[in-house]
């Protein structure tokens, strides 16, 4: 079977570039994707990112190495396997970066990627329903939202923030990330919009378009330094699919170095490892891995929250009764409602550090709430200096890698996850938030402020993912870089990678907006080629 484009991965980025490239008549496009279609009513009910999070149906369901950072724990790394990527299953936050994010990009030789330049492309993408805005766009393919849903503890933490001296900011999106507020959402009237829904659903007819389920790329066919097609699999059945003009990785920053890796293009001393014929020594493929690490103070509190609004078989039917009949209520909720970009030292040109306020609270968020009621002011650090690394654990594409986050192994980022516990616990003695906060649960009244070492370690011990991997694939001209900057892989003709894996150093926030932005960028350097040829 032959087509002018494959792409690898209908995800985040993915379905963005199926739905461009097919636009053009006179070019085949075939998509493959290892998961299923988007069907479970969990992927498009908003609050439904409970039960995806730990189904293998839709859900790759990666797990770290033990980590030193955390106390040589091993930790969950959910990914999306569906059509729509981790779009279908993440918590509906959107958020851009801020304009020193891609500036930097630009700065390190990336020619096309600075703030200036990709702001076009988030624009494009957006289909943005709160206030007019010349920084907005209101014409795209993506539904993104103001939150219908308030919640009294989340919105007496807002005022709070703002009488410990932080402004607010009515749209972190809009350019200036710095203040509180509430979170965006990639939501339509109650219904997630994941990618698959905004871009893959309503082209799903082209006649030029071809979507492989449940196929797995096994490996990338090269012929004298390029790519001509992928092996799948399905079932037990193998099939060649040859590319008569790209072949264009977008399966994240796990499954694109892996197969890149497997195809012989990667660190060659280690892909002899595994037996692997090594056709392009890249050292960089897996490196520079960057995620973002969340500590999660919880407070007790004396007003309901979600932890026992949910619990009792009466609650349950008011809410999917609010639900089924209005789209509204607890089950249209986001990961979180409010949040928070602040500087964890006034010296600091723009914030280093984020918030996720959540009306609800859990030992771990993947599994069961609290039997009372209390909220999460979740903080992460924006720009962490630690990297770590992917690694391949045998040359078979279907054994997961080893994820190696490396976290908090840099100074920078252990003082500056300190400063955020400190500065979430500041926020919470101020009031309203103060008068209805019963007591701190986590890390609790014995670790005191001043007591770094505790802080540190309850992070190491305690802290886990926001799920936002990123830069194993990165964007650059130095010797670890994979890609140039127009995403071409180093010393392979037709060969791309487009998802969060080419970030040379990961953005300042929620990495979907991003990797949807990534996505439509190459879809316009790929149209603009083609025409060029």
């Amino acid at each position: 079977m032959e087509f002018d484009y494959i792409i690898v991965g209908a995800g985040s980025s993915g379905c963005v570039l199926a739905n461009r490239l097919s636009s053009n008549k006179k070019v085949s496009v075939a998509v493959i994707e290892a998961g299923g279609k988007d069907s479970s009513p969990w992927i498009h009910i908003p609050i439904g990112y409970f039960r995806t999070i730990n189904n293998p149906s839709v859900n790759w369901m990666y797990k770290t190495e033990k980590d030193p950072g955390l106390n040589n724990r091993s930790i969950n790394w959910p990914r999306g396997k569906t059509l729509g990527g981790t779009s279908s299953i993440n918590g509906l936050l959107y958020v851009r970066g801020q304009q020193q994010d891609y500036d930097g990009w630009a700065q390190r030789g990336n020619s096309g990627w600075s703030w200036k330049e990709v702001l076009p492309y988030f624009k494009k993408s957006e289909n943005w329903k709160g206030p007019h805005s010349i920084h907005r766009g209101s014409s795209g393919p993506l539904k993104i939202n103001q939150p219908d849903v308030t919640w009294p503890i989340v919105n007496a933490w807002v005022e709070a923030a703002q009488k410990e001296g932080f402004s607010y900011n009515d749209d972190y999106n809009s350019g200036d990330q710095e203040g509180v507020g509430f979170f965006q959402q990639t939501a339509d009237r109650g219904l997630r919009c994941s990618t698959s829904k905004a871009y893959l659903k309503p082209i799903r007819q082209r006649k030029n378009l071809k979507l492989f389920t449940h196929t797995l790329v096994k490996k990338i066919i090269l012929k004298d330094r390029k790519a001509i097609g992928v092996l799948t699999e399905k079932g037990s059945t193998e099939k060649y699919l040859l590319a008569k003009k790209e072949i264009i990785l977008s399966a994240g920053s796990i499954g694109s170095p892996q197969l890149l890796m497997v195809s012989g293009i990667g660190n060659a001393k280690e892909l002899k490892q595994h037996g692997i014929d090594v056709k392009i020594d890249l050292k960089g493929v897996g490196k520079n891995l960057q995620d973002h690490l969340q500590a999660r103070p919880v407070y007790k509190v004396k007003v309901p929250t979600i932890n026992t609004k949910t619990r009792g078989i009466w609650n349950l039917i008011s809410i999917a009764t609010q639900y089924a009949f209005r789209r509204s209520g607890p089950m249209t909720l986001a990961a979180s409602l409010g949040t928070a970009f602040l500087k964890s030292r006034p010296e600091l040109s723009n914030p280093d550090i984020q918030f996720h306020i959540q009306p609800l609270s859990a030992d771990d968020p993947t599994i069961e709430l609290h039997n009372f009621d209390a909220f999460t002011a979740s903080v992460l650090q924006l720009r962490p200096q630690s990297t770590g690394e992917i690694l391949l654990k045998s040359s078979n594409i279907r054994d997961y890698p080893a994820i190696h986050p490396n976290y908090l192994s840099d100074p920078v980022d252990q003082k500056t996850i300190v400063e955020g516990i400190r500065i979430a616990r500041r926020i919470c003695r101020q009031s309203p938030i103060s008068e209805m906060i019963k007591s701190e649960y986590a890390p609790g009244p014995e670790v005191k402020d001043e007591d770094y070492q505790n802080l540190l370690n309850w992070a190491r011990e305690t802290s886990t993912t926001i799920y936002h991997p990123t830069g194993t694939c990165k964007m650059g001209k130095d010797s670890m870089a994979v890609v140039d900057h127009n995403l071409n892989v180093r010393g392979i003709k037709n060969l791309r990678v487009v998802d969060c894996s080419i970030m040379p150093q990961i953005i300042s926030g929620n990495t979907n907006g991003p990797a949807i932005m990534i996505g439509e960028k190459a879809s316009d350097m790929i149209i603009k080629n083609e025409k060029l040829t």
